[in-house]
Formats: structure tokens, sequence, C-alpha cells
């Protein structure tokens, strides 16, 4: 499905897609709503997560922490239908840009996983840490009751 990387004119300027995964064979992939184009998700797909999003045209990713293939939506429902993948100058890196089935992407219940901002204003490198402004006021769903018994993907 992928076409080998023969030449930087090739990847840069070819119509092949040839993508380029890290060493542990990832790329990284930034979720985008087709709509509004604000940002959802950072996420990280292998070649079978990236074969399958592009035969089905719903989001899979590579979960780093549980080491394994899933398909966005497939515990709680709110599934990314693909529009379009986007694929950066050096095929490193995508954009995927979805429609969702759901109020969110975020498994703390946010529409968006960019739920936060640094605050630019109040940043001052000599007084303790940055502080994050909230963007998004209110979870958009119960992430508790949504994925009810499984482990948080979150590592401390």
């Amino acid at each position: 499905m992928f076409a080998p990387r023969e030449s930087v004119a090739q990847v840069e300027h070819g119509l092949a897609l040839a993508p380029r995964f890290d060493p542990q064979g990832l790329i990284p992939a930034i979720t985008v709503d087709s709509a509004t184009g604000a940002v959802l998700m950072l996420g990280y797909m292998n070649a079978e997560a990236l074969r399958l999003t592009i035969a089905t045209r719903e989001a899979h990713y590579w979960s780093r922490s549980r080491q394994a293939l899933w398909r966005k939506g497939e515990h709680s429902g709110f599934c990314q239908r693909v529009d379009a993948i986007l694929v950066d100058d050096d095929q490193d890196a995508l954009v995927l840009k979805v429609r969702l089935d759901g109020p969110g992407s975020c498994h703390v219940g946010y529409r968006s996983c960019f739920y936060r901002a640094v605050d630019l204003d109040a940043a001052d490198a000599g007084s303790g840490p940055v502080r994050l402004c909230q963007l998004e006021a209110q979870p958009a769903f119960d992430a508790a009751a949504v994925y009810a018994g499984l482990p948080n993907p979150t590592r401390v």
C-alpha cells in the first residue's frame, strides 16, 4: 500500500504515499474537525492503523500506553469519520480532517484533547510553574461513565 522511500525528490514531490515511521514504527497524526478546523487530538499511527484508516475512512491509531491498535470510538461510540488525510512535505506527519459521531474526542470528556492553553500573558520565568488557561469551560460528556471499567491512558 505504501511506496518505498527512494529519493528526496520522490518523497517531497512525488504522488505516491511513502510515509516515514519513527524507530518505534509510528507516525504522528494531528486530528482536526473538518467543519471548524479545531484541533481535536494528537495520536500516533503504525502502518496497520494508517492502512485501516485509509481503507475504512474511520480513524485508527496505535496506543503507546496500551501497545495496541484501536479504532477511535470503539468504546465510546464517538467515531471519527475521515474526510481527508494531509501529508507533510517529508511524509513523517499527518493531519486527519474528521467528522465526529459524538460530542468529543478526549478521554477526559472534552470535545478536544487541547482544552487548555499556556497563559502567555502571566508567564514569568522566575515565579514558579507556568499557568494554564481553560479553553473549554465544561466537558462535552461524562468520561467516567463512557469509559467505565477501562484503564486511564494518562501516565504520570
